[in-house]
């Protein structure tokens, strides 16, 4: 047993696609052997950089152990005759397999099925490690998560295959010894090479498995591991910052970016002018990381005129390399200065017209009509929630909330719109509130993500969501599988999270009622009538169901819950607590398959129950004491939940459970006389109704 390396050596591979490259090669290659039984328990360390893919397994064996294996030949009856000699049928069967006559003697019988059959006992030889790791190579880089690759000849100028980038070395090592293996036209040795610029040789000869990071670092100036390169920037970019007083941002992304495109990284301190902060900084920050992969450093929150560049290079004076970046960022940041400028010339109002021009969706029109529509909503919106006031600044900020689209800014960078939208609101001498509400209109963008921060953005965001999922769903639009184009789930987690978290007084059937006559008008020719009334509710409280069960709420308590459709989704919090509660109180278990009963009852019985009771035809004293337990529970209850106490209001259900009990021992509720039957038919509807306005009890039956 020894340890295994193998590196393939290539031209610089995607950035963005490396840390999953090396992840999969180093998961599939140990697979394969495991598979092969060269390897049982075992230390895998993945290695990727730029311009190579490794992985370092320990514990892998020479040669997988052999293993005895038992074939089945034919029935007795096909391959021994009268006499009990081999068959011709036998014996050919036999030669296929590399034996002959002399082993029939040792062939062991046993039934197969109703008939005895001759089994063969033999001993199968384990793989060298060639061969498993030939295999195994080969699955590797077939199972790469490569998007496109690309194809390229060899050196005998005729041969042509097919990898994500030329490959040019390739090193498999077993312990000290080369393992025989080749793949994309190379054969495996113990040579690569270093790093393009600062290596002591061209060539590094691997010594061993075991040497290889130390080697590629000493000999090959290569931090080999990505892990070790990422961990390695992220502390040279602290101190970088710490020296100068100041904080770098932080994106995970970016570092995992920077991480594969370097193979030695140095941390170098560079600066601009500080006119340039008269930008957003949001557009500064975005070129910058965006375009030129570099790190603004922050103090308080705030860019500063110096960021960090993570150089492939070291030299002794990084004078050059500072300046050369330095020279390259300043157009970049000279760029967005003159957008900025440019854009302030207009106003926001002025750009309204123009998005008349500005196609949404060929059949939905617009983003004019689109943006009338939204603030059509959000008016509606904002006067349920604060009034005239609420109304008009919603009208105002959904009118403006698209406008940014048309400028300059947005155009060269689109993950800006709504930010910038905010910046020239508030150059327009705009109120703060609508401002803000043109930025946070897009949110909640993310899980996670912040709600928007005043009631004027709550309303334009609301609308923007709600006239997205009808349009979408009025056309036939729906996300399908994991195709979403139009972001859908995301919307309506986003309606979901407002109208809880916010816990805003609105129905949802009323928002989806308004959106719906908001978007109609548009919809002649291309809406199938009723489409939106059906699958759209559907749509989000299967997502506000799914939403839930991540909080940690379990099946039973989200259904109980959710399958009563409350229109009000703020208060399904205290409903689901409700629902806790409910289920530790010894009556429940009880409580909740009577439920269930009762609801099967009323599902099968003939025509309309109307929860009514009649005292004069209540007859056993079971259903009498029932009645009596309803008239003295149900008013408590029904002043409970009433004043929002949902606790309180499926506790007192408690009481019912003996005379619940009680009425199906002794009460036959399909009787004879129908006056008596629909009776108690009334009697329990009027039972199901008060049990189940907080959550449907049946739900919670096992």
């Amino acid at each position: 047993m020894k340890n295994l390396l193998v590196e393939l050596f290539v031209e610089e591979l995607p950035p963005k696609a490396l840390k999953k490259l090396g992840e999969s090669f180093a998961a599939t290659l140990v697979t394969k052997l495991k598979a092969s039984g060269l390897v049982d328990e075992t230390t895998v360390t993945p290695y990727a950089s730029p311009r190579r893919l490794a992985v370092h397994v320990t514990n892998v064996a020479a040669k997988a152990a052999d293993k005895p294996m038992q074939q089945k030949l034919m029935p007795v009856a096909v391959a021994l005759d009268a006499n009990g000699q081999p068959t011709p049928a036998l014996l050919k069967k036999l030669s296929a397999l590399g034996a002959d006559a002399s082993v029939v003697p040792t062939l062991k019988r046993a039934m197969d099925g109703k008939a005895e059959a001759l089994f063969l006992d033999s001993i199968v030889p384990g793989a060298t490690l060639a061969e498993g790791l030939q295999a195994a190579l080969e699955a590797a880089l077939a199972a790469l998560p490569i998007p496109k690759v690309m194809g390229y000849q060899l050196a005998d100028g005729w041969t042509t295959v097919n990898f994500v980038r030329p490959a040019h070395k390739l090193v498999a090592l077993h312990g000290a010894d080369v393992v025989p293996i080749g793949v994309l036209g190379l054969t495996a040795g113990r040579e690569t090479h270093g790093h393009r610029f600062e290596a002591k040789n061209l060539l590094v000869s691997i010594r061993d498995a075991d040497s290889y990071a130390q080697q590629m670092e000493s000999e090959g100036a290569v931090i080999a591991s990505f892990a070790a390169r990422r961990i390695e920037i992220e502390k040279q970019l602290k101190a970088a910052a710490a020296k100068e007083g100041l904080q770098p941002i932080d994106d995970e992304a970016l570092l995992d970016e920077v991480s594969a495109l370097v193979e030695r990284p140095n941390v170098l301190t560079c600066q601009f002018e500080q006119e340039f902060l008269d930008v957003p900084q949001e557009c500064l920050i975005l070129t910058m990381k965006a375009n030129q992969k570099y790190f603004p450093l922050l103090k308080d929150g705030k860019l500063t005129h110096k960021f960090l560049v993570v150089s492939n290079i070291s030299p002794a004076d990084a004078s050059a390399v500072i300046g050369g970046n330095e020279r390259v960022v300043r157009p970049r940041l000279a760029d967005a200065k003159f957008f900025f400028d440019q854009d302030r010339k207009k106003s926001l109002a002025d750009r309204i017209p123009g998005l008349a021009k500005v196609v949404y969706h060929n059949k939905l029109g617009t983003q004019g009509e689109r943006a009338q529509r939204v603030a059509a909503l959000a008016s509606a919106i904002g006067h349920r929630l604060g009034g005239e006031k609420l109304a008009q600044q919603a009208d105002q900020a959904a009118l403006l909330s698209k406008a940014d689209l048309l400028t300059d800014m947005v155009g060269e960078f689109p993950e800006l719109q709504g930010i910038m939208g905010r910046y020239y609101a508030l150059h327009d001498d705009l109120a703060a509130d609508i401002a803000d509400a043109i930025e946070d209109h897009y949110k909640p963008r993310f899980a996670g993500d912040e709600l928007p921060r005043n009631p004027v953005g709550l309303c334009v965001a609301l609308a923007d969501k709600l006239e997205t999922l009808m349009g979408m769903f009025c056309i036939g639009q729906l996300p399908t599988g994991d195709k979403d184009p139009f972001a859908l789930r995301r919307h309506a987690l986003g309606v979901i999270r407002m109208l809880s978290e916010g816990n805003l007084p609105l129905d949802l059937e009323w928002l989806l009622n308004r959106t719906y006559d908001a978007i109609e008008p548009a919809l002649t020719d291309h809406f199938e009538a009723g489409f939106h009334s059906a699958k759209l509710p559907d749509f989000i409280y299967e997502r506000l169901a799914g939403s839930l069960r991540e909080q940690g709420y379990s099946v039973l308590e989200v259904d109980a819950v959710v399958s009563l459709r409350p229109q009000r989704l703020g208060d399904i919090p205290k409903r689901l607590a409700a629902v806790r509660e409910f289920l530790k109180l010894p009556e429940a278990a009880s409580l909740a398959a009577a439920n269930k009963r009762v609801g099967n009852i009323l599902k099968k019985a003939e025509g309309t129950v109307t929860a009514q009771v009649a005292a004069a035809l209540l007859k056993e004293p079971a259903e009498v004491a029932l009645n009596a337990a309803l008239a003295e529970v149900k008013p408590k209850a029904d002043a409970a939940f009433d004043k929002g106490d949902y606790t309180a209001s499926l506790q007192s259900l408690a009481a019912l459970k003996a005379p619940v009990d009680a009425f199906f021992d002794g009460v036959m509720v399909n009787a004879e006389d129908p006056a008596l039957r629909n009776n108690r038919l009334g009697l329990l509807a009027t039972l199901h109704q008060a049990m189940n306005r907080v959550a449907d009890l049946s739900k919670l039956s096992t």
